[in-house]
C-alpha cells in the first residue's frame, strides 16, 4: 500500500503590515507498486495513439509502428488497451474496427494480434489531432471500471487539417477523462499545440530528434505508466475564512500551474488534480494572502494536503507569524527562491523563442538573457547548455546574450519542449 509524506520548507515570519505568504511542499509516495495492483477487474487502461498522416510515409512510420509494437510488449497483462491511427480522422487500428469490443484487455494473444494490426498501419491524409482525442475519450468510457487512463500520443507535424479552436475545444472537453504523453519527432510539429494537449491532460511534451529513439521513449513512457499504482490523487488547499490563495503550481519535477484547476471540497478547501502517482517526489509551489496582524500575532495561513479517494493520506502547515525582527522577516527561504526563479526561467525561455519566432530579435535577447541569468542562479545546467545552442553568452551572472545567427530549429524545439523541466532544489 502506498504511503505518502508531506514536508513544508517557508519563511514563516512576515513584517508589519505583510500579507503575502509562500511555501514549498515537497510529497514523497512510497510503496506505490504498479498500476492497477489496488484493484480488481481490469482497473487500468492504456491507448497509443499513431499519427497516420501523409507526412509520416518513410522513416517516420516505420520507426513508429516499431516503437509501437516495443510500447505493447511494456503494458501488463490484464491492462485495457486499444490502438489508434490519426490522420485527419482517427480509427481504431486494434482491436480491429470490425471488433465487438472497443477495448481488450491485455494477455498473449492479444499482444500478438495488436502487433499485426500495428505493422498494417499506412499513411494517408492529412492531421486533426482533434479526432484522435475525441476517439481515445471514447474508447476509454467504454471501459468505466478502469480508473486510470493513460495515453501517448505521437505525431509529425502540425494540425493543419482543422481550425485551432477545433483542438482547444476538444482539449477542454477530454479534460479530467485520461492522462496523455505527447510526442513530436523531427521539427514539422508545434510545440504550442502538444504543449496544450500534455498541459491540460497531465502529462509530458518533448521532442524526439530522430525516429530512431521512438522506441526506447515509448518503451520508458508505458513502464513508467505501469509502475503508477495509485491511479489518481488531488492536491487540497484550505485557507482560513478571507484569505485568498493567489496560486498553486507544481514545480518539480516540472513546472505545471494548477491554479486555474481548482474544484471546490467546501468553502473554504480547493482541491487540485495531481494524476496517478508511483514510487515518487512532487513539489508544489503554495501562495497564500492573508489578511495583516499586529506583531507578535500567529495564524494557520494553509493547509496542504494530498487526497487519494476522497481520503487524506498526507498533510502539511503553512504558518505565518508577523515580526519586527528584521533579521527573520527579510530571510529568504532557498527553497521557495530556488522555485520561484525555475518558473521565470520556463516563462522567460517560452516567451523569448516565442518572440524570436515572430521576428522580435530585442524582446527575445532580454528574455533569453533573463533565461541564462535564471539558469545560473538556480544551477539548472541542462538549460543552461540548450541556452548555448541558441545564444552567444557573454555574462551568465549579467544575462548578456547576443542571438545566434541560423541555429537549428531542433535545438530551438528541444529548448522549448525542456523548459518547464525542473532542477531540484538542494538541501
Amino acid at each position: 500500500m502506498a504511503e505518502f509524506s508531506a514536508e513544508v520548507f517557508q519563511n514563516e515570519f512576515l513584517s508589519e503590515g505583510a500579507t503575502d505568504v509562500h511555501a514549498i511542499v515537497t510529497v514523497t509516495a512510497r510503496g506505490a507498486g504498479q498500476a492497477g495492483a489496488a484493484t480488481s477487474g481490469g482497473g487500468v487502461a492504456e491507448i497509443i495513439m499513431v499519427d497516420t498522416s501523409g507526412s509520416m510515409s518513410g522513416r517516420n512510420m516505420e520507426s513508429a509502428k516499431y516503437a509501437a509494437q516495443v510500447a505493447v510488449d511494456q503494458i501488463l497483462d490484464g491492462t485495457w488497451f486499444a490502438i489508434v491511427g490519426g490522420s485527419h480522422v482517427a480509427q481504431r487500428a486494434f482491436p480491429y474496427p470490425n471488433a465487438r469490443v472497443a477495448m481488450v484487455q491485455m494477455e498473449p494473444a492479444a499482444r500478438e494480434e495488436a502487433k499485426r494490426a500495428i505493422a498494417m498501419m499506412s499513411p494517408s491524409g492529412g492531421t486533426a489531432m482533434s479526432t484522435w482525442l475525441q476517439l481515445a475519450a471514447q474508447l476509454f468510457d467504454t471501459v468505466p471500471q478502469a480508473a486510470q487512463r493513460h495515453a501517448i500520443l505521437l505525431t509529425d507535424g502540425k494540425n493543419e487539417s482543422e481550425p485551432r479552436e477545433n483542438l482547444s475545444q476538444v482539449v477542454r472537453n477530454v479534460t479530467g477523462k485520461f492522462q496523455c504523453d505527447a510526442r513530436g519527432v523531427g521539427s514539422r510539429w508545434q510545440v504550442d499545440e502538444l504543449r496544450e494537449i500534455s498541459t491540460a491532460l497531465l502529462g509530458t511534451v518533448d521532442l524526439i530528434a530522430d525516429p530512431s529513439e521512438i522506441a526506447a521513449d515509448f518503451s520508458s513512457l508505458i513502464q513508467k505508466s505501469m509502475s503508477r499504482g495509485v491511479a489518481s490523487a488531488d492536491l487540497r488547499v484550505w485557507a482560513p475564512q478571507g484569505a485568498q490563495v493567489l496560486f498553486v503550481r507544481q514545480v518539480a519535477p516540472t513546472v505545471e500551474d494548477l491554479t486555474t484547476r481548482r474544484a471546490v471540497v467546501n468553502p473554504l478547501t480547493g482541491s487540485y488534480p495531481t494524476g496517478s502517482w508511483g514510487d515518487e517526489t512532487r513539489d508544489y509551489h503554495v501562495a497564500v494572502r492573508v489578511a495583516s496582524k499586529p506583531v507578535g500575532s500567529e495564524q494557520l495561513a494553509a493547509r496542504v494536503q494530498l487526497a487519494v479517494n476522497g481520503e487524506v493520506v498526507s498533510s502539511g502547515l503553512v504558518k505565518a507569524k508577523w515580526s519586527d525582527d528584521g533579521a527573520l522577516t527579510t530571510r529568504i527561504n532557498p527553497e521557495v527562491a530556488h522555485y520561484t526563479g525555475q518558473a521565470e526561467l520556463a516563462s522567460a525561455i517560452q516567451e523569448g523563442l516565442a518572440a524570436k519566432a515572430a521576428g522580435d530579435e530585442a524582446t527575445a535577447t532580454v528574455k533569453l538573457g533573463r533565461a541564462v541569468q535564471l539558469a545560473a542562479e538556480t544551477g539548472n545546467d541542462e538549460a543552461t547548455s540548450r541556452l548555448r545552442k541558441v545564444v552567444e553568452i557573454e555574462s551568465e551572472e549579467q544575462g548578456t546574450v547576443r542571438l545566434k545567427r541560423n541555429t537549428d530549429k531542433l535545438d530551438e524545439m528541444a529548448l522549448d519542449t525542456a523548459s518547464t523541466k525542473t532542477t531540484r532544489v538542494k538541501r
